[in-house]
């Protein structure tokens, strides 16, 4: 069902844009045909983009047909938005046509009587063929489709050469304050340095992973969490990207959480876990650890993403939390902030979570909304403070228009 929703509306979102930028911008002929081909063309390659970077194959693919993807729902969006603009212009343009249009003076014409030569020179030969528009419509049609296309493609090439740039540029790093009333003071000013949604793939290479390792050790955190989306696709093909994980420098270790993701793999979600203890980051799957400061003690814990659900690898909160010392303060990695509400029935004061990517692409940010509690930064859900980071990578196109990369650095405030 999900796959054929997708491809439904990459049809749909092809023919608006078929519609806008070839047929109202072009006659009859030759070049409409070339044109209507080359949307076909690049429908099919968005469609076996997903295929083949899902299936581990056919890579080579991704940056045509991402790239083109973004381009499409900017397109989109530009077009759609220009709609009643464009509307309005064809009634001023036909409004001002007809006030500039000459009246003919009427010529009576009895029956049998001669028409003079300069009268009928004047009176068309064959009458016009009501299915072709005249002249003066397609001209006008042609410039308010020609004048539209430019404006939307100058706008989504520019929006996406931004968000290019701001996908592919090093992360913000984020400070944030975090007071929790039961923490211990012993703890106050412990630091976690937070990550989520790295997605080392196609178009990632080893230099991203190494960019936000030396980027996470100058922080010089206590604590490095990651919350899950490490990669999409198989240790096979990611792990020498993933290798630089092992440089990981913080007081009290790095710990690693599955998110949806990691459940797509084709080599499996086990294969990437055992990866990471190879690398020295510990995964926790709904366990927890105790992080040991000042003589005070912080509980560390972890559950899986929901997306193992289907694999027998789902969330469990009661394994993860139960059973701890009554009035430590507990900070809870999962990946999706909508888990928020079951950890809420067991008592945590903080929880640490990606998934979002803060809408990564605007308008994106909307949407994200209606099915996440939290699109990014602090908020309190249910009583509890949750913290959301926007990832430190992208998911498809390599393009962040509104929602740049992001590294945290989190300080527990008692």
């Amino acid at each position: 069902m999900i796959v054929l929703v997708f491809v439904g509306l990459i049809l749909l979102a092809h023919y608006y844009l078929w519609h806008r930028l070839v047929r109202s911008t072009t006659a009859p002929g030759r070049l409409r045909k070339a044109l209507t081909w080359g949307v076909v063309a690049l429908m099919l390659l968005v469609v076996a983009t997903f295929v083949g970077t899902r299936a581990d194959f056919g890579t080579w693919l991704a940056w045509p047909g991402y790239l083109w993807l973004a381009l499409l729902f900017y397109l989109f969006v530009f077009l759609a938005v220009l709609e009643i603009p464009r509307a309005v212009a064809a009634v001023w343009l036909r409004r001002a046509e007809r006030r500039r249009a000459p009246v003919p003076e009427p010529v009576a014409v009895l029956a049998g009587t001669p028409v003079p030569d300069d009268v009928a020179a004047g009176l068309p030969d064959v009458a016009p063929d009501p299915g072709e528009a005249p002249p003066a419509a397609l001209s006008r049609r042609l410039f308010l489709g020609r004048a539209t296309a430019a404006v939307a493609g100058v706008g989504a090439v520019a929006t996406v050469g931004y968000g290019v740039s701001s996908a592919l540029g090093d992360p913000v790093i984020e400070p944030v304050r975090v007071t929790l009333p039961k923490l211990d003071p012993r703890l106050s000013g412990l630091r976690f340095a937070v990550v989520s949604d790295i997605h080392l793939g196609p178009l990632t290479g080893r230099s991203h992973t190494e960019r936000i390792v030396r980027m996470i050790n100058g922080l010089e955190a206590d604590v490095v969490a990651i919350v899950g989306d490490l990669v999409d696709g198989s240790v096979a093909r990611l792990g020498p990207l993933a290798r630089p994980l092992k440089d990981l420098e913080s007081r009290y270790g790095a710990y690693f959480v599955t998110g949806n993701h990691e459940y797509f793999s084709p080599g499996g979600y086990i294969e990437w876990l055992d990866e990471l203890g190879e690398l020295g980051v510990r995964p926790l799957r709904n366990e927890r650890v105790e992080i040991a400061h000042q003589g005070a003690v912080l509980d560390l814990a972890g559950v899986n993403d929901l997306g193992g659900a289907a694999q027998g690898d789902g969330p469990d909160f009661a394994k993860a939390l139960g059973g701890r010392t009554s009035g430590r303060s507990t900070v809870l990695l999962a990946h999706q902030p909508v888990q928020v509400s079951e950890a809420a029935r067991h008592g945590v004061d903080l929880q640490l979570s990606g998934h979002t990517h803060g809408g990564q692409i605007m308008p994106f940010n909307l949407v994200v909304g209606l099915q996440q509690p939290v699109v990014s930064g602090l908020a309190t859900v249910d009583g509890v403070q949750v913290y959301t980071t926007r990832g430190a990578g992208f998911w498809g196109p390599p393009v962040r228009v509104g929602a740049p990369p992001e590294i945290t650095i989190l300080e527990l405030r008692s």
